[in-house]
């Protein structure tokens, strides 16, 4: 059971991300793209002796590494990580799709008088300005960044997993968005016009920069304790930080039987984006196991100060999305909030808490996590997609 506390291509090669958000592409496609670079090449069976040409190619599991590793990253086995395979299944198990959520009930609210108080649409369209960009910044540096620097393919094949739910979720928000008949360009455009959203995604952007960037390259410490430390911002503070305020606001509304298609997607969004911040801590775990010299006392002290300034980030969000006190929440209720959950986050990575004594004033958001794909938590779903079994091809 997973429980909050615990919260937890063949593409062109990418350039630079402006605060924009926008990535220019450009450039051909490279051997490194492939998986393959120019130190790390496969032995060519001509220059081996003959009863040496058969198993050259054969992967060891121990000379598996997650970065900067030797092996074949097109061969998924043998198993080393096997921790990143199970959560692949796990993840393929829990799908789901928006249409599957009905949200009549949320359009007749959103759209009677007096339905929803202006504070309570305030919370919706503030968490909508904020998610409809937030996961495909996470799926860019996904896709365009991550992916390329990872050299364990079990790992490689949980991310292609991640990438393709950071698209789900985007595809949930616009059917949000669509299904109220809020003004898109409003919506769409908030990480550019809302202060509070866009001085997240400008924290996020130099660490997406670090990664997409073309000519940057592991194998020193330096751009190793680059990528660990943007594995880090992504994992343990974007989405094991920064997406808890608005989960927390949505749901609170669904359990006052308010916005419940929306809540459900929430819900669901919540269950995923667990997953991936369990995933993304095992990840920078296993890399400090294998290059403990990364793990200095230096580097420890900046994750430090990027946490809290993640808290203050978000809790800056906090007082913009609920200015007065709404569903029984308020903006110093998630301040403690913020630091039970950070605390959460430096010891999983083994970092000492940052808060001392903080705690959780929202327990039922663990209870939240803990969604299997069948259960119908608001009796709201209409459609089933199907399965493998059941396609029509015609």
């Amino acid at each position: 059971m997973l429980q909050f506390e615990d919260i937890d291509t063949l593409t062109i090669a990418p350039g630079r991300m402006p605060a924009s958000g926008n990535i220019p592409l450009g450039g051909a496609i490279g051997a490194a793209d492939l998986g393959f670079s120019a130190t790390h090449e496969l032995p060519r069976a001509q220059e081996l002796p003959r009863a040496e040409q058969g198993s050259a190619r054969r992967i060891r599991v121990e000379d598996k590494r997650i970065i900067n590793g030797n092996t074949d990253v097109n061969q998924l086995v043998p198993f080393k990580y096997k921790w990143a395979w199970e959560k692949y299944l796990s993840s393929c198990a829990n799908h789901w799709m928006p249409q599957e959520v009905n949200m009549s009930r949320d359009i007749a609210l959103w759209k009677e008088p007096g339905g929803l108080t202006e504070d309570e649409r305030r919370v919706v369209t503030r968490n909508l300005g904020f998610f409809v960009t937030a996961d495909s910044l996470a799926a860019n540096n996904i896709v365009l960044g991550t992916y390329r620097h990872i050299t364990a393919p079990e790992c490689r094949q949980y991310l292609l997993r991640q990438a393709f739910e950071e698209a789900i979720h985007t595809h949930a928000y616009q059917y949000i968005v669509e299904s109220l008949g809020l003004d898109e360009g409003e919506v769409f455009n908030a990480y550019h016009e809302i202060a509070s959203i866009r001085d997240k995604d400008e924290f996020l952007v130099p660490f997406i920069d670090t990664l997409t960037d073309p000519s940057f390259r592991t194998g020193t410490p330096e751009a190793d304790q680059k990528l660990l430390k943007s594995l880090i911002v992504f994992a343990c503070i974007m989405e094991g930080l920064f997406f808890y305020v608005g989960f927390a606001q949505i749901l609170a509304l669904g359990r006052q039987n308010k916005m419940t298609g929306a809540a459900e997607q929430y819900q669901y969004i919540l269950r995923d984006e667990s997953m991936h911040c369990n995933f993304g801590i095992d990840l920078i775990n296993q890399i400090k196991m294998e290059n403990p010299h990364l793990w200095t006392p230096e580097f420890r002290s900046e994750i430090a100060t990027l946490m809290q300034r993640g808290v203050e980030l978000e809790y800056r969000y906090a007082e913009d999305t609920m200015p007065r006190g709404v569903l029984g929440l308020n903006a110093p209720m998630f301040k403690e909030y913020l630091r039970f959950v950070a605390n959460r986050r430096c010891q999983q990575i083994g970092l000492d808490m940052l808060y001392p004594g903080a705690n959780n004033p929202f327990p039922w958001m663990s209870e939240m996590v803990d969604l299997k794909k069948e259960k119908n938590f608001f009796e709201t779903r209409v459609i089933e997609y199907q399965t493998g079994g059941a396609l029509n091809w015609d």
